[in-house]
């Protein structure tokens, strides 16, 4: 149970470092907002599929969105904080928190090479059961051995080694400390013992020492830092509670802290799943440590989420429809007045290559269907429509792996303020889908930590319920649902596994046509 408060401490603090932005919100009791600030990050590429950022970048725009709300509340009333954040991006630096070098992010994909040489040494299957995930770009551990073999001076002088939360709680706190929940996406946790892989990180050239010590989600990790709190406007002392990575947050804020229920957030990236009690590993899913202590999370992750969307909106959408129009607005409409199945096109959503069930760092998105009786709002419902399948597909696997019927879905994240995809998601879920009830479940998650650190509630399950709910409900249209049903089954489970030998060929002739016009 966390430790309480004294005084008239009636809100906590959740604070959100993604990859574009940090958002800090204040909650009340009841998962309401009090106030909130936000303050954007930059995105670096030195290279062609290269993502960095500057960790000083992750303090001064949390700093900033900090500030924002302190302008709002007293900060005396802040009962707690706790800090969520991007998966997988890290950095290495000296004791006293200085980089060495920029951070490399979650979707940077330099180490394709590197996942060979992680095949080869310890076998995927064996690297699969150990930390929870098949190995993908994705994950810090491939990129790390990246820098071990392109920048040994740096990774190996390294005092420390630590992902975006661990960066943070020393910001705030100075102590290197982080939390199991934000440790194991780096692909470093032996997941079932839920401690660092030594013996993985030796093999690899790493020393041990680099990680700083685990603690659960919930647990109290230090006290703002009088240099924090003049920074920030924060109180000194104010607890710091360990959080989790976001899509775990995410699953919490949503509501979800046992078996039976499934989310899927609609952000840039798509991660969808459900809660587990016991650890388990499968193809279908990635593993993670769950924001509920002693619980996990059975993960789907699609890299091309609505960053898909956006890339329509930037590259298809009508030129006269600009600026001065909601543009998502304009084609929502056109795309509802659609049948199912946008009059013949199907897309397959891999427009960032392609993680569970095919783990294929190689794959592409496709369209399948044109023809001249096609428009840019078939495209976009096509997206949609496209997304909505391949959740299902993974959500079915995770169900089937895992044992455990899903009764209904919860949907969050940006795209779910659009009406048309969840009924989509309904209809070809053919299950009930629900709105989350906060527009920023992410953050909520971490204000349900940070109201269980302050000893508001007496687990991090009753703060959940007490915090969250859902609102604009959609059941399955009986006269849709059989034809996305069929759509489904008959075309879109078998349409990459059928095209992808064509698909891995035209990658192939491709590199080759780039080298020989280099």
């Amino acid at each position: 149970m966390g430790g309480g408060t004294g005084g008239a401490t009636d809100i906590v603090l959740g604070i959100d470092c993604s990859t574009t932005a940090s958002k800090a919100v204040a909650w009340d009791r009841d998962g309401r907002v009090v106030a909130e600030g936000r303050v954007p990050l930059a995105l670096r590429s030195p290279s062609p599929g290269w993502g960095e950022q500057h960790p000083s970048d992750w303090w001064h725009a949390t700093v900033g969105a900090v500030r924002r709300v302190v302008e709002r509340v007293d900060a005396g009333r802040i009962a707690a904080l706790c800090i969520t954040h991007q998966r997988e991006t890290f950095v290495p630096v000296r004791e006293d928190g200085t980089p060495l070098r920029d951070a490399i992010l979650w979707l940077d994909e330099r180490s394709r090479a590197e996942l060979a040489t992680l095949d080869q040494v310890f076998g995927n299957d064996a690297l699969h059961r150990l930390t929870g995930r098949p190995p993908s770009m994705t994950q810090s551990l491939p990129k790390m051995l990246w820098l071990v073999e392109h920048e040994p001076e740096t990774i190996l002088g390294a005092d420390r080694i630590v992902e975006v939360h661990a960066w943070l709680i020393h910001a705030m706190t100075g102590e290197w400390r982080t939390s199991l929940a934000s440790a194991d996406p780096t692909g470093c946790v032996d997941m079932a013992k839920g401690v660092w892989a030594d013996g993985l990180l030796r093999e690899i050239g790493l020393r041990p020492g680099q990680f700083v010590p685990i603690s659960p989600p919930g647990a109290c990790l230090g006290a703002v830092s009088a240099e924090a709190a003049a920074a920030t406007g924060l109180r000194a002392g104010t607890p710091v509670i360990a959080g989790a990575g976001d899509g775990q947050v995410a699953c919490l804020g949503a509501g979800l802290v046992a078996p039976g229920r499934a989310y899927v957030n609609l952000g840039t990236a798509i991660a969808g799943g459900v809660v587990a009690d016991r650890y388990q590993t499968d193809l279908a899913y990635r593993t993670c440590c769950g924001a509920v202590p002693g619980t996990f999370v059975l993960e789907s992750v699609l890299r091309g989420g609505t960053a898909t969307v956006s890339w329509f909106m930037d590259h298809f959408a009508a030129p006269t429809v600009g600026p001065e129009l909601d543009r998502f607005a304009v084609y929502e409409a056109l795309a509802r007045d659609l049948p199912p199945g946008s009059d013949g096109l199907m897309l397959v959503p891999y427009w960032n290559n392609v993680m569970n069930p095919y783990w294929d760092p190689a794959a592409t998105g496709m369209v399948l269907g044109w023809t001249v009786a096609h428009r840019r709002h078939h495209l976009y419902r096509a997206i949609l429509e496209g997304i909505a399948y391949e959740h299902r597909l993974a959500v079915g696997a995770i169900a089937a792996s895992a044992g455990v019927p899903i009764t209904d879905h919860v949907v969050l994240g940006g795209g779910a303020r659009s009406a048309l995809w969840r009924q989509i998601l309904a209809d070809v879920l053919g299950a009930p889908v629900a709105l989350a009830r906060s527009a920023d479940a992410t953050n909520l998650g971490a204000g349900i930590l940070a109201a269980f650190g302050a000893g508001w509630y007496p687990s991090v399950p009753e703060a959940a319920a007490a915090m969250t709910g859902t609102t604009e409900h959609h059941e399955p249209d009986p006269a849709v649902e059989p034809i996305y049903d069929a759509l489904f089954r008959e075309v879109y489970v078998g349409l990459f596994p059928a095209v992808r030998p064509l698909m891995d060929r035209l990658t192939a002739l491709t590199e080759l046509a780039r080298a020989g016009n280099a």
